[in-house]
């Protein structure tokens, strides 16, 4: 039997060096218990998109010779516990002046500081490749994690001290806590699942667009899902079947209006968008199952948060939103007023324009059907 693993290590080191193409690998290689992964000491291992969109923080370092402690401890991972481990570099700094929330006697904004004006880079150690929070590997991952003890952070086999952060509490909390599962975490004991900070935030979007309204927005000029802000204000709305009487819109079905309806509320979105931008407005358009709509603007936020809840709005949302409002007006002869929703080329507006968030592809549908 000892021979025999040994035969079979042996061919499995001869078969890694060599470039066979994947057809001709025999059919037990893929049941061996163990993968290979790149370890190779003149290589750094900086995290990139294809680092997966779900990882683990493993540890993080910081101070004269974090980044070499990090690079030790990824180099150690790969190679010893055979872990797809990254390395990611974020600055922090608190020496800059914040905005508080309130004002102050001159009425104007709070200007505050930090405790501690400090401003240092932390490397953290990511380990990948985990498509989704419940994949399986990730649990079974992090288990084996938090309880390793790699020699990159154990102190008495290091020749420097330790620069990872936290790490006395990290020890510490090994002889103190009475639950015996956490006594066997090691240096890395409070690692987490977390998301790959390089991926953007739609990517984890559980509210994307549904491929048959993506495949509706398809090549239309001056998508909304273009829009490069979180919020915009809608000025149009064209509806498709405008009634709830289930006879109305059975009759619709049978004749197909309902369609005939759904491709006039297309025409006049797109209709409206292009004179809109003639004027050098930017607007977009959008069209899903029941209606299409015409924006216009795009703002990573609505305004600022006043302490009773209400939003303060941006200056240009509310300017969009005054200009392209409807007008009140005097019917002749009468005390009466009217409103009168604003045109454009002859097609009317909304009543009265609201800010809407920006929809998104749903980047992590498309990556998990690639």
């Amino acid at each position: 039997m000892q021979l025999r693993t040994i035969c079979v290590l042996s061919t499995i080191v001869l078969l890694s060096g060599m470039d066979m193409p994947a057809e001709a690998a025999p059919p037990w290689l893929r049941f061996i218990p163990f993968k290979q992964v790149d370890a190779d000491p003149a290589k750094t291992y900086d995290i990139t998109e294809e680092g997966g969109p779900w990882m683990i923080m493993a540890a993080a370092f910081a101070g004269p010779g974090a980044e070499e402690q990090a690079d030790e401890l990824i180099l150690e991972l790969r190679k010893s516990y055979k872990l797809e481990a990254y390395k990611h570099n974020r600055t922090f700094d608190f020496t800059q002046r914040v905005k508080g929330l309130g004002v102050n006697k001159y009425g104007h904004d709070k200007v505050m500081k930090h405790k501690h004006s400090v401003r240092f880079d932390e490397f953290a150690v990511l380990i990948g490749n985990f498509q989704s929070v419940n994949d399986p590997r990730l649990e079974k991952t992090l288990e084996k994690i938090k309880k390793a003890n790699p020699n990159a952070l154990d102190p008495q086999k290091r020749t420097t001290r330790s620069t990872q952060r936290h790490s006395f509490f990290l020890h510490a909390r090994r002889y103190l806590t009475k639950d015996p599962n956490k006594q066997q975490f090691g240096p890395m004991g409070r690692a987490f699942a977390t998301t790959n900070p390089l991926l953007p935030e739609e990517f984890f979007s559980a509210r994307g667009v549904d491929p048959l309204v993506l495949k509706m927005n398809k090549n239309v000029e001056h998508s909304l899902l273009e829009n490069p802000g979180k919020y915009t204000v809608k000025v149009a709305t064209f509806r498709g079947a405008a009634t709830m009487d289930p006879k109305e819109i059975e009759q619709w079905n049978q004749s197909k209006r309902v369609s005939d309806r759904l491709i006039q509320a297309e025409i006049n979105a797109n209709e409206l968008t292009l004179a809109l931008r003639r004027q050098g407005i930017e607007a977009y358009q959008f069209h899903d199952r029941h209606e299409s709509i015409v924006t216009v603007g795009n703002f990573q936020s609505l305004g600022e948060q006043l302490p009773n809840g209400a939003i303060n709005l941006n200056p240009a949302v509310r300017q969009i939103i005054t200009s392209y409002s409807a007008t009140k007006t005097i019917v002749p002869g009468s005390n009466q007023s009217t409103i009168q929703p604003k045109k454009v080329n002859g097609i009317a507006l909304d009543v009265e324009p609201v800010p809407v968030e920006v929809p998104k592809k749903s980047i992590g549908s498309i990556y998990a059907q690639r």
